[in-house]
């Protein structure tokens, strides 16, 4: 008796194990090839990286969006010029986003934003108005914190120049 009730047991714990499989996150989460692409806004300067992630369930997903951004200021006099004094400013600093979204049949697909390094304590003298000049972005990685995958495998632009000739 004993044996068939172990079996029985044994045999629920087998059936039930798929469901659970199913419901949770799944092992295989992959960024789809050719999917996670970076471009530059040619306004404020932000990064965007866009993706398509598979193989997951159907629990919310974390992600984070790591870089190093490096950034020029500048003043610009009420003409729109670039006076020829030294007044521009580079910056850089590490930055990090990041975003929960649900998966659909197994798959996700986003977008992820980081705005362009501050210009920090830089300002610009009276009459003039500080711009961002350029901005660059390095060491850009994504990540789905869920189920621990990473690519740095991130095709199109890092970089813009918003204002030219600075």
């Amino acid at each position: 008796m004993r044996r068939i009730v172990t079996f029985t047991l044994c045999l629920l714990l087998l059936t039930c194990l798929p469901l659970n499989v199913a419901w949770g996150q799944s092992s295989g989460a992959h960024f789809q090839r050719n999917s996670v692409v970076a471009s530059v806004d040619s306004t404020s300067g932000a990064l965007t990286v866009s993706f398509t992630e598979a193989g997951l369930g159907n629990l919310d997903v974390n992600y984070t969006l790591n870089a190093t951004g490096t950034a020029t200021y500048a003043c610009l006099n009420g003409g729109g010029n670039h006076p020829k004094a030294a007044n521009k400013e580079t910056v850089s600093s590490n930055l990090s986003g990041g975003a929960t979204f649900t998966p659909q049949n197994g798959k996700v697909t986003g977008s992820i934003t980081l705005d362009a390094p501050s210009a920090g304590s830089f300002s610009c003298p009276s009459g003039q108005t500080l711009v961002l000049a350029n901005v660059s972005y390095t060491n850009v990685v994504l990540t789905d914190t869920s189920n621990s995958v990473s690519t740095t495998n991130i095709r199109g632009s890092f970089s813009a120049t918003l204002i030219p000739g600075l």
